[in-house]
């Protein structure tokens, strides 16, 4: 599975801003984004679609989710808020 190109990005850029407005991750290359230091979350496509991988909690590897449709790109988001919320109060240690 390679890593997303221009084309996928482009199809995923409002998914790609809300996650720029976050506190916290910084995009380092478009549609890769870092925690601090250590990777935390990125884009692939294949035939089967496109997929986030993404690091929920900063001691495990990768978690990869599906982010074809609306409804899986919310899903998405709701899990990055979620993770960013409890790195913010100490929970996780990256």
């Amino acid at each position: 599975m390679k890593h997303a190109g221009a084309e996928a990005l482009d199809i995923l850029e409002p998914l790609l801003a809300d996650l720029r407005a976050l506190e916290g991750p910084k995009e380092k290359k478009r549609g890769v984004f870092y925690l601090k230091s250590r990777a935390f979350l990125h884009f692939h496509e294949d035939p089967a679609g496109l997929f986030c991988d993404v690091r929920l909690d900063p001691r495990d590897d990768f978690t990869r989710r599906a982010v074809n449709t609306q409804q899986e790109r919310r899903a998405l988001l709701r899990e990055v808020r979620a993770a960013l919320a409890q790195h913010a109060q100490g929970r996780t240690k990256p």
